[in-house]
């Protein structure tokens, strides 16, 4: 099987956060950075500089938290791992390994959705394309365990959001997909052995820049391979 992470699924929000990304965003390099300078100035903080490390974006901690569990992805140690900007490069993964199995840790199923080119592989779509093109078998999305105090996420109510993606699949996609949540940090994750490749997604438009450091040390301690690399921000 494949184990596709996608750091959003840490780097997340707390309840009722009116400028979340995880709500809907989109993946322009406006959304990568500079959307973020807003919120923290939004929050009284100071604009980072250049260069500036995660006490610079201190004042996201309340409401853009790096949540537990992470942690245990580090016992993959040894899996061929890849890191990568965005989930739009996911095929890049998913042709070296087609017609696995994959298992997709993430605030999001990334199935479909009703904007932009449906054709054309994004970060919203990659996992649906993957499916009807067959570069994957089935594929289950794991929600992240937080999800369960945020009633608009989609891990809330997983009737809910496998009623809302019925519309937007065909029937032969929809009955490989298996929509779940973790019952706490860490949880449901894969024996390493059963795992055939990692793949580990910064998102930017989605994920803290303060949180860039743990994402980059988990990628190192993974070795992992760069197909784009992770957007800088500590560096800007």
């Amino acid at each position: 099987m494949l184990l596709s992470i996608d750091w959003d699924a840490f780097s997340g929000t707390r309840e009722l956060v009116f400028d979340a990304p995880v709500w809907g965003t989109r993946d322009l390099d406006a959304d990568r950075y500079g959307a973020w300078v807003d919120r923290a100035r939004r929050r009284g903080g100071a604009a980072p500089e250049r260069g500036a490390g995660p006490a610079d974006w201190a004042a996201l901690d309340a409401d853009f938290p790096l949540y537990p569990g992470w942690e245990a992805l580090r016992a993959y140690a040894g899996v061929p791992a890849f890191v990568t900007l965005s989930h739009a490069d996911a095929w890049t993964w998913l042709e070296q390994y087609p017609g696995l199995d994959v298992l997709n840790l993430d605030s999001h199923h990334d199935l479909a959705s009703r904007s932009g080119d449906p054709a054309r592989v994004r970060p919203g779509n990659w996992v649906g394309l993957g499916l009807a093109r067959g570069l994957i078998r089935t594929v289950t999305t794991l929600y992240p365990d937080w999800h369960a105090d945020l009633p608009v996420a989609e891990g809330f109510d997983l009737a809910r959001t496998h009623t809302e993606i019925r519309d937007l699949l065909p029937p032969a996609v929809l009955d490989r997909v298996t929509l779940t949540r973790q019952g706490r940090p860490g949880d449901a994750l894969p024996d390493p052995a059963q795992v055939t490749s990692l793949l580990l997604v910064q998102s930017p438009a989605w994920t803290n820049p303060a949180h860039d450091p743990a994402l980059l040390a988990l990628a190192a301690h993974l070795e992992a391979q760069v197909i784009a690399a992770p957007l800088p921000r500590m560096d800007r």
